[in-house]
């Protein structure tokens, strides 16, 4: 599919915008394969193009003129750096973990044969000819060389010298695939006049679009006077699948940059309603808007926006944070103050002195999750397990034949911390440290580590089970089942000891809410050992003693939030809180 370009202007300066990842190459004119690279879903779909009308090649002759002396904008780039952290599921704790063992370098790919330096300015006929020349890979040069452009973030006027030779060697006929580079290069370049003459173009061309362009269109035509077309584009999409939250977020952006909030409030309500997920960056509109309204009801969305963050666990970035300070501290006549602060161990906050919710389930809470745990990952098929129900059977006998236990320690997990050291004797060390301790300890192994070897002694795990109780599975079984059950049946005061961050099981928990309270379970029980040389005394990490999630008093408001430098896994949350609270009169 193929059409002429014409009505193209040209800007002589070009704007910067936050990008979109880069295009990939391969598109063909024909039809066009997009893979999230444009804010759509993950989805991966073929959508067909259809023309209506010929083309007019003379209509290219003004864009060949103008495309010949043009000149190119730069950008750069910043790099993130962890920081410390200091429990198991701190922000930045895996990362520091990696760099303690940093995996091998893979080798450097060779370089693609007949890769050619990008241009960085206009190229008049001849030189893109003289390019061409140069390029000796086996794909469509025309289509290689936009893909490169999109993903280089190339200044629009480079793409249109590139246009107007296109169109020149080929009758005035561009291809759909390389167009839609160029709309990219427009879009995320802010170049608006640019991005409506191709709307205009592909508008009269083609009876529909694939979501990926537009999803560029949309994020094109926020920014212009005529932004209410990019709804009728999110209609489009409709048509054909769920639009993504960037699609959402484009409109919700456009509709509050000019001004229409009833539009922006509810197109996030439909986003909901859909069971798609908000951006970050779309909740941190309304609160940057919400500065200049002085409005009850703009105030509850707001707050609601923030039970939002805590029911669904999630946490706003920094810039976000500084967004949610600025509002509070603008509505009048509340006296909010804000300040970006930690929380101590104890749970009480350096900034205000109050105390955060506790990390321990309540009696309800807690039930209600041992109930679902043992449905759904012990007894209900958890797809992890391997462990066969006569075993599991046999095992629930054990544990309820003897009394609650305090620490639950997976064995073969904790005996293999250090790979140089012989595994019994590493599991004696931490078993033994803790019986001198009066605790009640459940050692979970495999039958293979009752076997005499080199890195187990009968002697040793002897003497292991002379100071805890011990259940060996068979090999093949998985231990995180029997881990589980005997942590959740001895009641809400017993820990469990394992390197084993359990994301697998937790991903079969069937809800939100389960999974939620999973995680706050585990954050509160789970014990990791710090030590890194065998024959040091065992210590562990502090678990924390309050929930990393937004929380409220009234006249409070405690926000964790991630900081930009520092690299946060989704099992790990943040260590850095925002802490509002309201200024009374008599202080």
């Amino acid at each position: 599919m193929a059409f002429c370009m014409s009505g193209i202007r040209s800007f002589p300066k070009l704007w910067e915008s936050n990008p979109y990842a880069g295009l990939r190459p391969r598109h063909s004119y024909i039809s066009l394969f997009l893979t999230n690279c444009v804010g759509i879903r993950n989805d991966h779909r073929w959508f067909s193009l259809k023309a209506m009308s010929p083309q007019n090649t003379k209509a290219m002759n003004p864009l060949i003129a103008r495309g010949r002396h043009l000149w190119k904008a730069n950008e750069g780039n910043k790099k993130q750096v962890p920081l410390e952290s200091s429990h198991l599921f701190a922000a930045g704790a895996a990362e520091k973990r990696s760099q303690r063992n940093p995996p091998n370098k893979d080798r450097a790919m060779p370089p693609v044969k007949g890769t050619i330096q990008l241009p960085k300015q206009p190229l008049n006929l001849e030189e893109w000819d003289k390019l061409k020349e140069d390029f000796k890979g086996k794909t469509n040069f025309e289509i290689w060389i936009s893909s490169q452009m999109a993903e280089c973030h190339s200044s629009v006027d480079v793409a249109k010298s590139l246009l107007a030779w296109v169109a020149a060697k080929n009758n005035g006929i561009v291809g759909y695939g390389v167009l839609l580079k160029y709309l990219y290069l427009c879009v995320i370049h802010q170049q608006t006049s640019e991005v409506i003459d191709v709307y205009e173009i592909m508008k009269a061309r083609y009876k529909r679009l694939e979501t990926g362009g537009y999803s560029l269109l949309i994020r094109g035509l926020i920014h212009s006077d005529r932004w209410r077309e990019a709804l009728l584009l999110l209609e489009n999409i409709k048509k054909v699948m769920i639009p993504s939250k960037k699609n959402y977020n484009d409109c919700i952006q456009g509709a509050l940059l000019h001004q229409d909030v009833t539009t922006a409030w509810n197109l996030y309500q439909e986003l909901l309603d859909q069971g798609v997920s908000p951006m970050l960056e779309t909740l941190q509109a309304f609160f940057d808007f919400g500065k200049d309204v002085k409005d009850d009801h703009y105030s509850k969305k707001l707050l609601d926006i923030l039970l939002y963050l805590r029911n669904n666990q999630l946490y706003p970035g920094e810039s976000f944070a500084h967004s949610i300070k600025t509002w509070f501290e603008s509505v009048p006549g509340k006296q909010w103050k804000g300040q970006f602060t930690t929380i101590q161990e104890s749970g009480q906050c350096l900034g205000c002195g109050k105390a955060m919710e506790s990390i321990h389930l309540s009696p309800d809470e807690y039930e209600f999750l041992k109930t679902k745990i043992m449905r759904d990952v012990i007894d209900g098929g958890d797809q992890y397990r391997k462990t066969t129900p006569q075993e599991l059977q046999r095992f629930e006998n054990f544990v309820k034949s003897r009394p609650p236990f305090d620490i639950v320690i997976d064995g073969l997990n904790v005996a293999k911390m250090f790979p140089k050291a012989r595994e019994s004797q590493v599991l004696l060390g931490v078993v033994s440290q803790l019986a001198k301790q009066n605790l009640r300890l459940l050692v979970l192994g495999r039958k293979h580590m009752l076997t005499q070897r080199s890195r187990w002694t009968k002697d040793e795990m002897e003497k292991i089970r002379k100071q805890a109780s011990c259940f060996f599975a068979d090999d093949i079984s998985e231990d995180d089942p029997f881990l589980l059950y005997a942590t959740l049946h001895s009641g809400n005061h017993c820990k469990f000891i394992t390197k084993d961050l359990m994301r697998d099981h937790k991903a079969c928990l069937p809800d939100a809410k389960t999974q939620r309270l999973f995680f706050k379970w585990q954050q509160g029980h789970q014990l990791a050992i710090m030590n890194r040389f065998p024959a040091s005394k065992i210590t562990f990490q502090r678990i924390l003693s309050y929930d990393t999630v937004v929380q409220t008093t009234g006249d409070s408001w405690h926000i964790p939030y991630d900081e930009d430098l520092v690299k946060r896994y989704s099992y790990e949350v943040p260590t850095k809180w925002l802490c509002l609270h309201q200024k009374h009169k008599d202080t």
